[in-house]
């Protein structure tokens, strides 16, 4: 068995790359020795206003409304945790959004599903401001 390159046209090596054949499907195309590697990323906290911005946008999307958002430490570090409720009347669902410190991905569960202590206080605390605009 023969080996061969198989370069397209358009995807010429660089002089100082080395090409190797491993089988007749695969060919390599290694970097030159002087190929320096970027540093990975510096992780950057998502800092409380962030935070505020990021949900009230999300919110924004689906004409829901901030009840309150908390700084929680737990086993695996600092979470960004918001309490939000969406729909009126008895379509009102409330959710919580929970985001890490130190970034990642934003979760959204809803509050009737979690086992989040803070999903009772978000349903108690819409109550709350409903009698506040009732009373206004």
């Amino acid at each position: 068995m023969q080996s061969r390159q198989i370069i397209p046209q358009n995807a010429r090596p660089h002089p100082r790359e080395r090409v190797v054949v491993v089988s007749d499907d695969v060919t390599l195309l290694l970097p030159p020795p002087t190929t320096r590697l970027l540093p990975p990323p510096v992780a950057v906290d998502v800092t409380d206003d962030e935070f505020d911005t990021m949900v009230r946008r999300a919110l924004q999307t689906v004409r829901g409304t901030l009840l309150f958002r908390v700084r929680v430490a737990e086993r695996n570090g600092e979470v960004h945790i918001a309490a939000a409720a969406v729909g009126t009347g008895s379509e009102r669902q409330f959710l919580l959004l929970e985001l890490p410190v130190n970034g990642g991905r934003l979760s959204i569960e809803a509050a009737s599903r979690s086992r989040s202590p803070l999903a009772k206080i978000a349903a108690s605390y819409a109550g709350l401001l409903d009698a506040f605009h009732a009373a206004a």
